[in-house]
């Protein structure tokens, strides 16, 4: 089982003017500890769970491009973008230009994004929850036509263009492989079966179900479910000095016998350069021999 690392919080004691040095060396303990992802949220305001909206957030793209600098192994994504924020065109070059420059160490994760209150604070647009599902499943279309050979126009509902020119391509083969993010089981995990390499689930009492959703919808579009990777987000809580380390590695090893192949998360000490070695050393060794 590999484990991923997220960074949900930038609100660190020593304040926005230090963030970027330390940022950079939390990547890169993170590269060197055996993660096997580097994400970030894909939100403007701090989002409810985490911390108040006020407090500091910073946008995913241009993090992801810093981290890319910062790392040499980790594979490196939004956890989840959301589908509205950006146009698909702009979305494509930005996950290619990171994958270009990372080289080839891109995915994409996405989905149809829910924060109304950032989206309405800032002034992008909120459609309705029907609308942006139409819209993911487009931009899904776009992205792979904008990965392909063929650089022809986009025809639909909601997005048109004339011409998918996409120079350099991304250097992963076929392309940076796509997470569609959330457990929604008539919408969301069809859209996993048909379209992407990889779902992420929260680690919820209904997750056998809805890996079981996930297997039936592969069934009804023809695709084998062993192909996709499974990923959960798991809090990744050892413990301030590591007292709850046999804790996590149980409930890691539960979740991979459901059948889950990545566990992503963040770590609460963060920034200790500590807690991300002590999973390092601890627990990535452990789960890599489930």
């Amino acid at each position: 089982m590999d484990i991923g690392l997220q960074i949900p919080d930038f609100t660190w004691p020593n304040g926005a003017a230090v963030l970027g040095s330390e940022l950079a060396v939390v990547a890169e303990t993170a590269d060197r500890a055996g993660f096997s992802h580097l994400a970030v949220m894909d939100h403007f305001f701090q989002i409810r769970g985490v911390g108040p909206a006020e407090n500091d957030m910073l946008e995913a793209y241009t993090t992801l491009g810093f981290l890319a600098a910062h790392t040499e192994r980790v594979k490196l994504f939004a956890l989840i973008t959301g589908v509205h924020y950006r146009h698909p065109g702009l979305l494509a070059k930005a996950v290619t230009t990171l994958d270009v420059l990372s080289g080839g160490r891109a995915m994409i994760g996405i989905g149809a994004g829910w924060n109304e209150e950032e989206s309405r604070g800032l002034g992008f647009e909120f459609p309705p929850v029907a609308e942006r599902f139409e819209r993911l499943e487009e931009t899904l279309k776009y992205l792979q036509q904008m990965w392909s050979d063929e650089d022809k126009p986009f025809e639909g509902k909601h997005y048109q263009a004339e011409r998918l020119l996409n120079v350099p391509q991304a250097l992963s083969k076929p392309h940076p492989p796509i997470m569609v993010g959330g457990g929604g089981e008539k919408k969301t995990l069809r859209l996993v079966a048909q379209y992407a390499q990889s779902c992420n689930l929260f680690n919820t009492p209904e997750l056998e179900h809805k890996l079981d959703v996930l297997k039936q919808h592969c069934e009804d579009v023809g695709r084998d479910y062993a192909e996709i990777t499974k990923t959960v987000y798991q809090t990744l809580d050892a413990g301030p000095d590591g007292e709850k380390t046999q804790e996590l590695i149980d409930e890691l090893g539960r979740l991979h016998t459901l059948g889950f192949d990545v566990a992503i998360g963040g770590i609460p000490q963060l920034p200790d350069l500590e807690a991300v070695e002590r999973i390092g050393t601890d627990i990535i060794p452990v789960a890599a021999a489930f």
